[in-house]
């Protein structure tokens, strides 16, 4: 060990250890591996030309992660602020490892768009926290309908797909940290 002058900050000495006696932490990180693993997706048939591209992105990628046949329940309900008390009673029941939620809100002229979006982003997340299992926000949130097209697949990747990685990731998080 041994004591240098910070580059930065005057009157600061900072210790530096040698590379073999640095501290060396175990880092832990999900496997995208969907075998084994039980995944509900709860999707808004609200915009459904824009959601079902995010409902087969998050099957695409359950599938390409190698997810049994029969361990995916889609549910669906009527609009995006339905998602988060449907997501939160599926975690819940413990039935499944991960929640997908995906859906699609579009601004319109009236502040609506900002009460449904900021609902349905918090539900999301209280779901996860009061019930411990992972629920993923798959929600696309757009100005327009071509900003929520290119979202759900055209032009920058699919939000759906996304969610379903995450979900494979966590659960096997999850599984590692809580159930070794």
């Amino acid at each position: 060990m041994r004591l240098i002058a910070s580059p930065i900050l005057r009157n600061v000495v900072t210790i530096q250890l040698s590379r073999s006696r640095r501290l060396q932490p175990k880092v832990h990180e999900g496997r995208l591996n969907a075998e084994g693993f039980r995944f509900a997706i709860v999707a808004s048939r609200w915009n459904e030309f824009i959601t079902g591209r995010l409902v087969e992105g998050a099957l695409d990628a359950l599938e390409r992660l190698g997810v049994n046949e029969g361990s995916v329940s889609i549910y669906r309900v009527p609009g995006a602020f339905e998602i988060p008390l449907l997501a939160k009673r599926l975690a819940q029941s413990r039935r499944f490892d991960a929640i997908i939620c995906v859906g699609t809100i579009i601004r319109g002229q009236t502040p609506h768009f900002d009460y449904i979006a900021n609902e349905v982003a918090r539900g999301i997340s209280q779901a996860g926290l009061e019930s411990g299992v992972p629920v993923v926000f798959g929600i696309v949130t757009a100005d327009t309908v071509d900003q929520a097209i290119d979202r759900a697949g055209v032009k920058l990747g699919n939000k759906g797909f996304e969610a379903g990685m995450t979900a494979v990731e966590l659960a096997n998080l999850y599984k590692q940290a809580f159930e070794s």
